[in-house]
């Protein structure tokens, strides 16, 4: 059985909430420089992001507080480094292939790797992001997208 680690502020938990809130905090210096209409995806979703690591920061250290032993860090290291090559993938595809094809690939290959197996669902989900997202942004907004290298625009 692991020993509980003697800092509160080493907890893996604790410790990965306070990176996303420095790096969401330091993405949103830019962010807030761009027209207002482009930069409401970016600052809702920065600010998303700040307020749920924040309640993960409140959550862990609660229960370092009552005596809670950590989990290891990654249960799955070959997971995290497959879900960070998925990244770095989706932000070439998106500059390639353009915004809409690269989320249409990414979607469902993340959630199969990730466990979800289910054909149709996928489909569905598939539909239901990159459909809703179009609707909202390219539709509603008049805000595109990059359409990639190979269609050049």
């Amino acid at each position: 059985m692991s020993s509980p680690r003697a800092s509160r502020l080493t907890r893996p938990e604790t410790l990965t909430a306070v990176g996303i809130i420095v790096i969401a905090g330091f993405f949103m210096f830019p962010a807030v420089e761009l027209k207002p209409i482009s930069a409401l995806l970016p600052v809702a979703m920065l600010v998303a992001l700040i307020i749920l690591a924040a309640a993960l920061l409140v959550a862990d250290q609660r229960k370092a507080l009552a005596g809670e032993a950590t989990e290891p860090m990654t249960k799955s290291p070959m997971r995290v480094a497959g879900a960070f090559l998925l990244i770095v993938f989706y932000a070439i595809a998106t500059d390639v292939i353009g915004f809409y094809p690269a989320t249409a690939i990414t979607i469902p290959l993340v959630a199969y790797i990730f466990g979800y197996k289910s054909p149709v669902g996928l489909v569905v989900a598939t539909v239901v992001v990159v459909g809703t997202i179009y609707l909202i942004f390219d539709f509603g907004m008049a805000q595109q997208f990059p359409t990639g290298l190979l269609w050049g625009r």
